[in-house]
């Protein structure tokens, strides 16, 4: 830990940091980074002292402020009204008297000298045409990584800071962006464990056990440990695929035939999968997701790359018929080349696809350059947790991930159903193959 030096806090009310909570506060002020990660244990005042300094320069730069949070319901509950062990309310940290518009519907505060501050959830359309001068990401390793790539340049622009307070949440987006700031000298980082900071004892530890905390769950949220995503469905099966080096360099075979599966978004994503049978295997070779087009876009991007095609696979309700122009996905597809085999989903539990997906890792392999978004969606996707009974429910959470995971649920489904190992194409195939993407070979 730096040196402390106390600097004169404008606002908050009601606030006096901690011993462990002024390097921050000092690197950000004095120092004047503008990067920061926060990575603390639970209950260790991240958000509050977040919030704080946010606070601060709203007084001092006039400017457009966000605090992000994983969902927007969550925005509310942990933000808005939330209310703190010592009977203190989050927002009560703003004297009144500085506020001169307060609106709930939308979680926005303005304050007398034309600072503004709303609260959001990474899950919703954030405008990135606002000019923000500062944000903070309250438990970023949960959140949508795309929302910070949005942002980022906005921040850049203006000059201000971005905060990323957070617990871990296993090796997905927030580890790399911990490892890239480790080294970088833009950014400030501090990672802290309970036993540093002196907040809890080993009695207070071990009552977390007694209640059902695994060890996974306490290195991850009080020693802040990459470890494990407690709840996930798949990141086991994904560390085995690591360490017996099936994660990697895994490179289209022009010989054999490509497959695809779709998770067809409505009002989410759209993701398509692109694998190949290869003997026993599964190669994942090829990864998209987008949102907001239609399906004439991602027809055009199938087409557009250089593989050979046979089946493409999607759920049961790619045959319902749209209110407006009473035609099915499945009919428009087929008008535009794409002809799908419809997965018997309608008849399966979600939990017994999970287990399907789940049987098939024995035999997948991943090509990590062009499927990258795929496996940091497979590491996320997890059960929700059901806070009131301290248990996981069996469900899935639905949420940046869950799009993605669909997909790769299907392309399992599909194998299972309609594939057989070992498969590839005729000679004639792949040399039309080759002519079509190599046109001056002679």
């Amino acid at each position: 830990m730096t040196e402390r030096k106390e600097i004169e806090l404008t606002v908050p009310a009601n606030f006096t940091p901690r011993e462990y909570q002024w390097p921050f506060l000092n690197a950000m002020l004095d120092e004047k980074k503008r990067f920061a990660i926060l990575l603390w244990p639970r209950r260790h005042g991240k958000d509050l002292t977040a919030f704080s300094f946010m606070l601060d320069r709203m007084i001092h730069q006039v400017g457009n402020y966000a605090y992000i949070f994983p969902t927007a319901s969550l925005a509310r509950k942990a933000a808005w009204q939330n209310i703190d062990s010592a009977g203190n309310r989050f927002l009560d940290r703003i004297p009144e008297r500085l506020i001169t518009r307060k609106l709930d519907n939308s979680m926005y505060i303005e304050l007398y000298n034309g600072s503004s501050i709303s609260f959001f959830g990474s899950d919703k359309q954030i405008s990135v045409g606002t000019n923000y001068k500062g944000i903070v990401f309250s438990e970023f390793a949960l959140q949508n990584p795309e929302t910070y790539l949005y942002l980022r340049p906005v921040i850049n622009e203006n000059k201000g800071f971005m905060i990323f307070a957070t617990t871990p949440r296993g090796k997905n987006h927030f580890y790399d962006l911990w490892r890239m700031a480790q080294n970088n000298p833009e950014w400030y980082t501090y990672k802290l464990t309970w036993k540093e900071a002196g907040v809890f004892t080993e009695d207070d530890i071990q009552r977390e056990r007694d209640a059902g905390m695994s060890e996974e769950m306490i290195d991850s949220e009080y020693n802040c440990e990459f470890a494990g995503l407690e709840g996930s469905y798949y990141i086991r099966y994904l560390d085995q695929m690591r360490l017996s080096g099936r994660i990697g360099f895994v490179p289209h075979d022009p010989t054999a035939k490509v497959h695809t599966s779709w998770d067809l978004g409505y009002g989410d994503s759209t993701a398509i999968c692109f694998f190949q049978m290869i003997g026993n295997e599964v190669h994942m070779i090829d990864y998209y997701e987008n949102h907001s087009y239609d399906f004439a876009h991602y027809a055009q991007i199938v087409h557009s790359k250089p593989y050979i095609y046979d089946k493409h696979f999607a759920p049961h309700d790619i045959e319902n018929h749209h209110l407006s122009t009473g035609v099915t996905t499945k009919a428009v597809a087929a008008q535009l080349g794409i002809n799908f085999s419809v997965l018997p989903t309608l008849k399966m539990r979600l939990e017994d696809g999970i287990e399907t997906a789940r049987g098939f890792f024995t035999r997948l392999w991943i090509n990590e350059t062009t499927c990258g978004r795929l496996i940091k969606c497979l590491e996320n996707y997890r059960k929700e947790f059901d806070n009131k009974y301290n248990v996981f429910k069996e469900r899935p959470v639905h949420d940046w991930a869950s799009d993605c995971a669909d997909s790769y649920r299907y392309a399992a489904i599909g194998i299972k159903h309609y594939l057989q190992f070992g498969g590839g194409v005729s000679d004639d195939e792949a040399d039309a193959m080759f002519h079509k993407y190599n046109p001056s070979f002679n």
